[in-house]
């Protein structure tokens, strides 16, 4: 897509992953985990070699080549040797600083944006994630034209019979993506209203919606497989799912609800993919209970769990919302850290350690999601014959009957329960 034969051929390209540590930035994260991630991010396209990375001390940005002469030089060595023929640079990289470092090292670049853009564009399936990446691809590319295009001054159309110069070529090439960005926000609406259709099928039928969210290769897919059956593409990488997968589960209270896998969170996720993947992730915002499944054998796990609130909050995913934290992999850690896990969990009631590996703690994380819907009562229409006196009296009993009529037949009820009591109903 961005980077052409390079990433999509079928060869296989030597990759090196900088990671710029600028000391100027307060806001930067560590940098052993943050370049660790990167590394990851890489190894998630197929076809790609990671060959080298290293740390890159900065006291601050240069504006045109973002290092300094010397360090480009010693990087440039590097990276012949090891006949590099992509570098990827972990963080973001203006389109003159592109140019400027793909011209003195002779390789292709591409910074963090363009690099999670590759891997969405390499995994998404459905027909949504598709437009989707294309769309903030198109948004990308509209702001790096000056890469593309050396010739900026070369008039193109216009014969100076009407007055003014013709357009230039990136204007033209501008323009063209605006008109490819208009064709594809207009498909993309038509597949958000069957989206929409979908949705408001589900909500005749009163079924509550659990959304799964968190870090990328947090374990979400892992554990959506476990708790529906379900065979959706789970590996240790990172942007493992990117189209959101639903399925029914039956609760322990009988009480069935819609679980929704979504695309895993990053830090600095590309603010044209918060913007595009905006109706994927609108299970998200809809959903009665939000699982935040997070990667507690991670170093950086506490980071990573305020990335996700902070891109939830980004989302508009409302304060109300309840929030059960799914503290996973802890079959990874030692058995002391393991049980402090446990400890902690117990005394918190949003708080659930599990193994959605080995199925750990996962029985217990259930119930609590049921016991969450106990108190969320359904309308149902019934009838019972008179022969159905002992079912009669219990609903009374319970206290769930709004409203009966008496027919030739026996007895129509309007009643309201909770799906604990439509399941203990059911068993009688």
């Amino acid at each position: 897509m961005i980077t052409g034969d390079i990433v999509h051929g079928t060869s296989v390209t030597r990759a090196w992953v900088l990671h710029p540590d600028i000391s100027s930035d307060r806001d930067r994260r560590p940098a052993k985990p943050a370049l660790d991630e990167a590394v990851s991010l890489a190894a998630a396209l197929p076809h790609l070699e990671v060959v080298g990375s290293n740390i890159v001390p900065l006291p601050k940005m240069r504006a045109g080549w973002l290092f300094g002469s010397g360090k480009i030089e010693e990087l440039r060595k590097k990276l012949e040797e090891a006949e590099v023929d992509l570098v990827l640079i972990d963080g973001h990289v203006t389109p003159v600083q592109q140019r400027n470092l793909e011209k003195a090292w002779n390789v292709k670049l591409l910074d963090r944006t363009g690099l999670i853009l590759e891997i969405f564009a390499d995994r998404a399936r459905t027909r949504e994630g598709v437009l989707q990446v294309d769309l903030a691809a198109l948004s990308y590319q509209r702001t790096r034209l000056v890469r593309a295009w050396t010739h900026l001054e070369r008039q193109r159309g216009g014969l100076g019979f009407v007055g003014g110069p013709g357009e230039t070529q990136i204007e033209a090439d501008r323009r063209a993506i605006d008109e490819a960005i208009v064709r594809l926000r207009r498909q993309l609406a038509k597949v958000a209203k069957t989206r929409e259709l979908h949705r408001a099928s589900r909500d005749k039928v009163p079924f509550p919606v659990v959304a799964l969210v968190g870090y990328t290769n947090a374990g979400k897919s892992t554990l959506f497989n476990r708790l529906t059956g379900a065979d959706v593409f789970a590996e240790d990488m990172l942007f493992a799912t990117l189209d959101p997968t639903m399925r029914g589960v039956v609760l322990p209270s009988g009480r069935k609800v819609i679980l929704s896998d979504t695309v895993g969170f990053i830090s600095d996720l590309p603010t044209q993919l918060v913007a595009a993947f905006r109706a994927t992730l609108e299970e998200v915002l809809s959903a009665n209970l939000i699982l935040h499944v997070r990667d507690v054998a991670h170093p950086d796990t506490d980071a990573q769990a305020r990335d996700v609130q902070a891109i939830l909050t980004e989302l508009g995913v409302s304060s109300e919302t309840q929030v059960i934290e799914v503290w996973n992999k802890i079959d990874l850690l030692s058995e002391d850290r393991r049980a402090a896990m446990h400890a902690k969990s117990g005394r918190e009631a949003a708080i659930f350690a599990i193994s959605a590996q080995t199925g750990e703690g996962v029985d217990l994380l259930l119930d609590a999601v049921s016991e969450t819907f106990d108190e969320v009562k359904t309308e149902r229409q019934l009838h019972l014959g008179f022969a159905d006196g002992r079912k009669r009296a219990w609903l009374y009993e319970q206290g769930v009957v709004q409203s009966e009529d008496q027919t030739e037949q026996g007895y129509d009820l309007n009643v309201l329960w909770t799906a604990r009591q439509e399941k203990r109903f059911r068993d009688l």
